[in-house]
């Protein structure tokens, strides 16, 4: 693997992002306490919900919104519309998006998209899964699964066909890195102790006991050597939301515009993910760094002008591999990035600040609205007891097998920055 990432500007055609489209203001964001499956509202209670929120932070009513984009991975067609309509039946459009564990971000991606190319100039982005408990599965078994190729990959290169799905490629991603790299178990251990200290101060987090690096290592083992219990997320039932607007909207109306994306991009898999043979590009690396290349080529800056990221960290393996994907440190040397505790308030780049999913949880459709809600707040400076000291450029990650990744970068507008 090479080092990819520069500051040189890109070219404005880059897959959905015109380097001369103005701004896009995040308005106003809503989020919902996460909670274990059996124990949340009906998904249609939980987003309307979310939403709401964010439509009070913005300052707009629900008439004022001109297109939405609604996120959820299990649930019936027009979920959204059942979801929206709590707010009200005003006719404006309303999408559904369904891409896997990088659905919310998708949303995200779409409503930005539209105003940026002017379509709109106010846009809802809603996210919300009401999950089941216990290990993800298919849920149409009378056809071809997306997955069918990867399968055949993850059993060529992990085999261990009694693990669930996830945990195979995961486990696997994680394994390869401590063949390649020699990372020990522990590494992987503080990464989640790391993400349960972040979550004691987020009150919206699902698990918010502290754990030390013994408790997550002496957590029942899933892969002997590989993985304990405590390394993996849990099922979670939440959702999250946020208005976008363009600048000169926000200007007419008096909106916040303190908060803006000034880059994002979105990959698929490329032939990489296969043909490398490689468990860690099974699992999103190459998108990741794709996208993550992309964004800071739009945005003029490299990763070490980062502040803070919100990341996919599904599992905890997934999180030490994304710190190299995006540049946060060289490859390779993701285990001494955490031993010196450079993702964490102290260090280089705080990492997963709300707790990430490993702490805060992980439903699935609204999780890239969550990340967006966190970054946020970190940005405006309203994050109170996990607040980034001097935090102005936040860095999004979320991924989905299958694949998608969606990177954002979101910039602090206040007065006296440049």
């Amino acid at each position: 693997m090479t080092e990819v990432f520069s500051n040189e500007p890109l070219a404005a055609d880059l897959q959905g992002q015109s380097t001369t489209a103005g701004k896009v203001c995040v308005a106003g964001v809503g989020m919902i306490p996460f909670a274990k499956p059996g124990n949340s509202e009906p998904y249609h209670r939980m987003g309307e919900a979310a939403a709401r929120a964010a439509l009070q932070d913005a300052g707009l009513a629900y008439d004022a919104i001109q297109q939405a984009y609604v996120g959820y991975v299990y649930g019936d067609s027009t979920s959204g519309q059942k979801a929206l309509y709590g707010l009200g039946m005003t006719g404006v459009p309303v999408f559904n998006v369904n891409n896997n564990c990088a659905t919310g971000s998708t949303a995200l991606f779409l409503a930005r998209q539209a105003i940026a190319s002017g379509a709109a100039d106010c846009v809802l982005a809603l996210g919300f899964e009401q999950m089941n408990p216990g290990a993800l599965g298919t849920l149409f078994n009378d056809r071809p699964t997306p997955f069918d190729d990867f399968d055949r990959e993850v059993a060529s290169l992990v085999g261990m066909p009694e693990l669930p799905l996830a945990l195979r490629y995961f486990g696997g991603a994680g394994l390869a890195h401590m063949q390649r790299y020699g990372t020990p178990l522990a590494t992987f251990a503080k990464v989640r102790a790391k993400a349960s200290r972040h979550a004691a101060r987020n009150p919206l987090a699902l698990l918010r006991k502290e754990l030390s690096v013994d408790d997550v290592l002496n957590a029942p083992m899933l892969w002997e050597g590989v993985l304990t219990r405590l390394m993996a997320c849990p099922p979670t039932c939440g959702a999250a939301a946020a208005v976008l607007v363009s600048e000169r909207y926000a200007r007419r109306h008096g909106l916040k515009s303190d908060v803006r994306i000034s880059a994002q991009a979105m990959t698929t898999d490329s032939p990489d993910s296969l043909q490398s043979h490689d468990m860690m590009r099974v699992v999103g690396y190459g998108m990741s760094q794709a996208a993550a290349k992309q964004v800071y080529e739009q945005a003029g800056i490299g990763p070490k002008d980062i502040h803070v990221v919100e990341m996919h960290d599904c599992f905890a393996q997934n999180e030490l591999i994304s710190y190299e994907a995006l540049g946060l440190c060289h490859e390779g040397e993701a285990a001494a990035f955490v031993e010196v505790g450079d993702n964490t308030y102290g260090g280089r780049v705080v990492t997963n600040p709300s707790g990430g999913l490993l702490s805060k949880g992980h439903p699935l459709g609204a999780t890239g609205l969550a990340q967006c809600y966190e970054l946020t707040h970190q940005l405006r400076g309203s994050a109170g007891e996990r607040q980034v000291e001097g935090a102005r450029l936040g860095l999004q990650h979320n991924l989905g097998l299958g694949g998608a990744c969606v990177v954002t970068l979101y910039e602090a507008h206040h007065p006296g920055f440049s």
